[in-house]
């Protein structure tokens, strides 16, 4: 199954929001019976190590044997603006 992770937003930083984007996710995307997650940071702007480390832990505990993977199309470097 594919995850978009810019439908959490384009600046994913703390932990609180990733909780409820994974029980946002658990409860109207994933399925049970899934045994693969490919996670898809296209357009994702800001992503903190926090929120990722919140997000994927939740897979892994409700799905113990699931396979994640993750398909970055494009990192943009940042501009100070």
């Amino acid at each position: 199954m594919k995850i978009q992770i810019s439908k959490f937003g384009n600046n994913l930083t703390s932990r609180p929001d990733a909780r409820e984007a994974f029980l946002a996710a658990k409860a109207y995307t994933l399925k049970a019976d899934e045994a693969e997650f490919i996670l898809d940071f296209a357009d994702v702007d800001v992503l903190t190590p926090g929120w990722a480390d919140e997000f994927i832990s939740g897979i892994k505990r409700e799905f113990k044997n699931a396979i994640i993977s993750t398909k970055i199309r494009q990192i943009r470097p940042f501009q100070n603006r």
